[in-house]
C-alpha cells in the first residue's frame, strides 16, 4: 500500500488554507458520496479515504500534529534516523534482519498529542471504537435570515438533508424474511487492517460500511445501508440581537448513529440579509431621513420608523449639514439584558431641476448669502 499522505489523498499543496481544504473537501465528498455511487464499491473506499484525510487536516491541532510528525519522517518506514535501532528505552520490539531494523510494537504513549494522533492512524484501539456505538453525520450549513428577524429574535424554516433510519428495514439494512449475520470481511470488527510500512491502518469495512455486519439480502429500499437521505423541514428560533456569522448547534438534529449510537448534531451559520431601511452598528440602528435645502437651512421635523413599525418623531435644528446624526436612546437591538439606540442620519436632498420661479429664488438667496460673507 502506497505510504499514506493526506493531502494527496484530498489533492491540496501542504500550505493551502483551511478554506481551500474544506472546500476541496466538499467538492470530493460529494463526487465519491457512496450514496451518488451506488454500482462503484471504489467510491465507496475513496470516500472513506477522503473523510479521513479531512479528519486530520480539517482540524487545526491534529493537521499541526501530523505535520510535524511528517517533519519527523513518521511515513518514511518509521524506523529511527542515523543507525536503524531504536534509541528508546523500552521503545518497542524489533526483529532484526538484512537491511536493519523492522519494528513490530511501537510505544508512542510518550509523544503526547502525537502519541494520540498517531495511535489513531496506526491502529491504536480503532478496532474497539469502530465495533461500538458512533455519533451519526452532524450538519453543518449556512442560514439566510431577514434583517427584521435577526435584530428581534423569531423562527426561520429549514430544509435539512440528513441520514435517518431506513424505515422499512428498521435499520438492520435487510430485506423482510433475511438474516442478518456477521460481516465475513471484517470479521464483525467493522473495520479493516492494512499494511503501511512496519504498522497496521485501520478503515473502515467497504463491505459492511463500518457496521460489522450484512445482510444475506440487502433491503431493496436502502440498499443494505440501513439508512437513507432525507429531506427534513425544522422551523429554527433565532435569537434575538443575531448577527452575520453567528452559530447555533442543535443537538441530535444530525444523521443518525451508528450501532446504537446517538445522532448527530446540526451547526447552523447565520447570514443576515441587509435591509432597505436600517443598517446595524453592533446594537444601534442606523435609519436615513431625507430633508430638501430649506428644510435643512431653517430646521425641521422628521419622522422615522422604530424596528417594531413605530413612528417617532425628531427636530432638527437650522442649518443642518448633510450626514449629521441624531441618537433616539432605547429604540435600537436589544440584546440579553443590553439595548442599543436608534440613529437617524439626515440626508439633505438636492433638486436636479428648479422652475423658472425657484431658480430666481435659490439666485437672490446665493446673491444674500454672498454679502453677508
Amino acid at each position: 500500500m502506497a505510504k499514506k499522505d493526506y493531502y494527496s489523498v484530498l489533492g491540496v499543496a501542504e500550505k493551502a488554507t483551511a478554506d481551500e481544504i474544506k472546500k476541496q473537501y466538499r467538492r470530493m465528498a460529494k463526487q465519491y458520496h457512496p450514496d451518488t455511487n451506488k454500482a462503484d464499491p471504489k467510491a465507496t473506499e475513496r470516500f472513506k479515504e477522503i473523510s479521513e484525510a479531512y479528519q486530520v487536516l480539517g482540524d487545526e491541532k491534529k493537521r499541526q500534529q501530523y505535520d510535524e510528525m511528517r517533519r519527523l519522517g513518521a511515513f518514511d518506514g518509521l524506523s529511527s534516523r542515523g543507525g536503524g535501532t531504536s534509541s528508546r528505552s523500552g521503545g518497542g520490539r524489533s526483529s532484526g534482519g538484512a537491511g536493519g531494523a523492522k519494528y513490530e510494537e511501537y510505544d508512542v504513549g510518550g509523544l503526547g498529542g502525537l502519541g494520540d494522533l498517531f495511535s489513531s492512524m496506526f491502529g491504536g484501539g480503532r478496532s474497539q471504537r469502530q465495533s461500538g456505538p458512533e455519533q451519526g453525520q452532524s450538519v453543518e450549513t449556512t442560514l439566510e435570515i431577514p434583517f427584521r428577524v435577526a435584530a428581534l429574535g423569531g423562527k426561520v424554516p429549514i430544509d435539512l438533508e440528513v441520514n435517518e433510519e431506513c424505515v422499512p428495514c428498521r435499520g438492520t439494512g435487510a430485506a423482510p424474511g433475511a438474516k442478518v449475520q456477521s460481516c465475513p470481511e471484517c470479521g464483525g470488527v467493522g473495520a479493516i487492517s492494512f499494511g503501511q510500512g512496519s504498522f497496521a491502518v485501520n478503515r473502515p469495512c467497504p463491505r459492511c460500511l463500518g457496521k460489522g455486519s450484512v445482510a444475506t439480502e440487502k433491503c431493496g429500499t436502502c440498499g443494505g445501508a440501513g439508512d437513507q437521505r432525507v429531506r427534513r423541514k425544522l422551523n429554527i428560533s433565532v435569537p434575538a440581537g443575531t448577527e452575520t456569522g453567528s452559530k447555533i448547534r442543535l443537538k441530535g438534529q444530525g444523521g443518525r448513529g451508528l450501532r446504537g449510537g446517538p445522532a448527530g448534531d446540526v451547526l447552523l451559520t447565520f447570514n443576515v440579509k441587509d435591509d432597505p431601511t436600517w443598517d446595524r452598528e453592533g446594537l444601534d440602528l442606523v435609519v436615513r431621513a431625507s430633508v430638501n435645502i430649506a428644510q435643512a437651512t431653517l430646521g425641521s421635523k422628521v419622522t422615522v420608523e422604530t424596528l417594531d413599525e413605530k413612528k417617532v418623531s425628531i427636530k432638527i435644528p437650522a442649518g443642518t449639514p448633510s450626514s449629521k446624526r441624531f441618537r433616539i436612546r432605547g429604540q435600537g437591538i436589544k440584546k440579553d439584558e443590553k439595548h442599543g439606540d436608534l440613529i437617524v442620519e439626515v440626508s439633505v436632498a438636492v433638486p436636479e431641476k428648479l422652475t423658472h420661479e425657484q431658480e430666481k429664488l435659490m439666485k437672490a438667496f446665493a446673491e444674500a448669502a454672498a454679502l453677508k460673507y
